[in-house]
């Protein structure tokens, strides 16, 4: 079934002049497979990233430190035009050391909680009495007035246990992949007005909430994790921005203990607890990130296009972010490790973009590709000027950048550690053909499929949505949706260093392929309005 599907692309492509029978250099793949599987170094790169210099918080101390050592290593590949490009304005920078919350009574327990980014610390031990509050509008706010000083609002609901009804780790069996291959019709595009009244709402109230918070006295607050079996799932909170309230400190609570206080509450007994989060913000001053930048120069014909390769190297600060994206960034840099050692001498320039600001909304790419290749004209109406992109009603006007024409393609990796399946060809028909022959040299160790479908929320989202075609891998899950993303157990542990060394030999060779092809990748029609 996936042949056949693959055969049928090839054959919608061809008027697209893209040829099912598209030459792959053997002997450059074997000595990609041999590099990549015999002397690997990604585990170590991996190692480096999240073990020695942990958690890269976009604007944290060890995001810069993650900036300086990569650049370092690319050096020390023989890499070309190293350099950071600054992202100018992203916020102030915040770290925590630790963080600990105790249940003084009714009997003494402690309880697991870590604080969300960009909210301040309490600067010593302090303690207050549980309550719960719901403050998700103006009337809760007015309603609740005077009545919050020295309260430690919890502000979910209890909720029920439910055991994973999947497994814990999961890896695509073949009846899994086919089902990729399907291609579901897609909704309608307009954007639900009660969605977007809903979102206006909440973007209000935040810095409003912030300051109430302040104001009222409350110590702290405490949401619960969105995941169960001790799992601490934390993002951000307060602001990154100079200038903007960012609250009081505010923790996420592993769901167990957070319903074990909320038991005690529903019982009326008084629950007293004792916080101690050391967390700060560095800086006054809105200040900038930086992406890191490396080339493998081309020396062919084409050498002023260039063949792109990512990952975002920034991620949450619970656990070292490993699966996200620290396997992404040491793939990416291994697949230009690799290239180098075997002396590719590629048509086009191999540019790796190792990006930061992922976590906050895709800032560094957005922010890349508008300075190089193109963006949309900004909305007259500052309603729609201050929404999200992707809640605009209206794209406008393309304005393409001087690298729109040069850039080949953006190949992206950020779905955990999982050994790479496939790729997501995003509703680009005439390259399906072309991915599905580069792919027969690796489907003895399990890549075998291209889909037609869309798969978002990173960083080929960028320049996908300019023109440029933007591609995310098909991984294995593994734990990923289960454990890791975005919690306490986002470490080195839960990463699988085989399936690491096959995703950078197939980077590696897509990203040469790309760059030996007489013809640059097969373009999607660019949507404006």
């Amino acid at each position: 079934m996936m042949w056949a599907v693959a055969l049928l692309a090839a054959g919608v492509a061809g008027a697209h002049g893209a040829s099912a029978q598209e030459a792959v250099d053997l002997d450059m793949t074997a000595r990609i497979r041999q590099e990549a599987f015999q002397r690997s170094q990604v585990v170590a790169t991996l190692d480096h990233l999240t073990d020695v210099i942990g958690p890269r918080l976009t604007l944290s101390p060890a995001m810069l430190e993650a900036n300086r050592w990569t650049r370092a290593k690319f050096t020390e590949w023989g890499l070309a035009n190293v350099h950071d490009e600054a992202v100018d304005n992203l916020g102030r920078g915040w770290q925590f050391t630790d963080a600990s919350v105790d249940m003084l009574s009714p009997r003494a327990m402690p309880l697991h909680a870590l604080p969300k980014a960009w909210t301040p610390g309490t600067s010593g031990p302090v303690e207050g009495e549980a309550i719960f509050v719901k403050l998700e509008s103006k009337d809760d706010l007015a309603k609740w007035k005077g009545r919050l000083r020295g309260k430690i609002v919890f502000t979910d609901e209890l909720r029920t246990y439910k055991p994973n009804e999947k497994s814990d780790f999961q890896r695509y069996a073949a009846a899994d992949l086919d089902e990729l291959l399907a291609y579901p019709l897609p909704k309608a595009r307009d954007v639900d007005p009660a969605m977007l009244a809903r979102f206006r709402a909440r973007m209000e109230l935040a810095p409003q909430l912030n300051q109430f918070l302040i104001d009222e006295g409350v110590v702290a607050t405490v949401s619960i994790s969105s995941w169960n079996d001790g799992i601490v799932r934390v993002m951000g909170g307060g602001s990154r921005k100079a200038g903007e309230s960012v609250g009081v400190p505010a923790l996420v609570m592993m769901a167990e203990h957070y319903n074990t206080v909320m038991r005690a509450l529903e019982r009326k007994e008084p629950v007293k607890l004792r916080l101690n989060v050391d967390a700060r913000f560095l800086g006054e001053t809105n200040q900038p990130g930086y992406n890191t930048i490396a080339e493998i120069p081309g020396s062919g014909p084409q050498k002023d296009e260039v063949v792109m390769l990512g990952a975002h190297m920034d991620s949450w600060h619970a656990g070292s972010g490993a699966s996200d994206n620290g396997a992404g960034v040491a793939v990416m840099m291994e697949a230009m490790r690799i290239l180098k050692a075997v002396g590719a001498r590629p048509n086009r320039t191999i540019r790796v973009a190792l990006w930061t600001g992922e976590e906050q909304g895709l800032l560094g790419s957005q922010d890349y590709v508008s300075r190089h290749i193109g963006r949309f004209e900004e909305p007259k109406d500052p309603e729609e000027k201050a929404m999200p992109a992707f809640f605009r009603q209206h794209k406008g006007k393309l304005l393409r950048g001087q690298d729109w024409g040069k850039v080949s393609a953006y190949f992206n990796l950020d779905n955990g550690s999982g050994r790479i399946r496939g790729i997501y060809a995003q509703e680009n028909l005439a390259v399906a053909p072309i991915f599905a022959e580069w792919l027969k040299p690796w489907r003895d160790v399990g890549a075998t499929i291209v889909t037609q479908r869309n798969t978002g929320s990173t960083d080929h989202v960028s320049f996908d949505a300019v023109g440029v075609p933007g591609f995310q891998f098909v991984q294995d899950q593994l734990d990923y949706f289960s454990h890791v993303h975005h919690t306490d157990l986002d470490v080195q542990d839960h990463a699988v260093p085989d399936d690491l060394k096959q995703a950078s030999a197939i980077v590696a060779s897509f990203v040469y392929n790309t760059a030996q092809r007489p013809a640059r990748l097969p373009r999607k029609q660019v949507v404006e309005n």
